[in-house]
């Protein structure tokens, strides 16, 4: 069974890179998803801005990646177990997406909730540790001037709460979130479980910016895709 998903997946990144032949619009694959995935929450609101410093000190917006989707999530580098795994989980979603021309169209961005331990060379060590490429992935931590819970509040506006304990370790949910080129939440993907193939199709239908649903005379690729997953 496991080989199977991974041919499964091997064929779902040939599948993208040929894309948009073979493109879904977002509504068929939003409802595909809701029908299917019950980690995916598809959402259409305006994502919350930030405006942080990268590992390097560069001011980086949500409003500076317009034009991109972003795909967004929260840890800190000291949470010892579930954060290691959302970052691997980013980092293979990372891998998958960069073998297609989705590459130059994607922005992974991970912010820190705790940015008075998360400095600059830490969040560099973080993302090479993790696999994580620094071609369209960046690490976000407060700047100087912004106080030490301002990346939490960040996080609470995206609805997840990170609760800090006094002996530094912070009580949280893991979400992945899918904003699109226009600045707005599109998705939420929770915890670990959700299929990686299903956030790539996600984006893949976003980067298309295919709207509207169009009939097939035969059972589609993603549907042969789906049913060996």
């Amino acid at each position: 069974m496991q080989f199977l998903k991974s041919v499964a997946l091997a064929f779902a990144v040939i599948a993208v890179a040929i894309a948009p032949v073979l493109a879904h619009s977002l509504e068929e694959v939003d409802q595909d998803l809701r029908d299917k995935d019950k980690y995916f929450q598809p959402v259409d609101s305006e994502a919350p801005g930030f405006t942080l410093q990268d590992a390097e000190g560069h001011i980086v917006s949500l409003a500076s990646l317009r034009g991109k989707v972003v795909v967004l999530n929260f840890i800190y580098t000291n949470c010892p177990d579930v954060c290691p795994l959302h970052a691997e989980r980013i980092a293979e979603l990372q891998t998958m997406i960069n073998q297609t021309p989705m590459k130059a169209m994607i922005e992974f961005v991970t912010i820190t909730t705790d940015p008075k331990r998360d400095t600059g060379e830490v969040l560099r060590d973080y993302g090479k540790a993790h696999g994580l490429d620094p071609v369209n992935w960046v690490f976000l931590t407060a700047t100087p001037d912004q106080p030490e819970d301002s990346t939490r509040k960040i996080a609470e506006a995206y609805g997840l709460k990170f609760t800090q304990g006094d002996d530094g370790m912070q009580m949280h949910g893991i979400v992945t979130h899918v904003i699109d080129q226009d600045g707005r939440l599109r998705a939420r993907f929770h915890g670990l479980k959700f299929e990686p193939v299903n956030l790539v199709i996600f984006v893949n239908a976003l980067t298309n910016r295919a709207q509207k649903p169009h009939g097939h005379a035969e059972p589609s690729f993603w549907s042969i895709l789906r049913g060996l997953l």
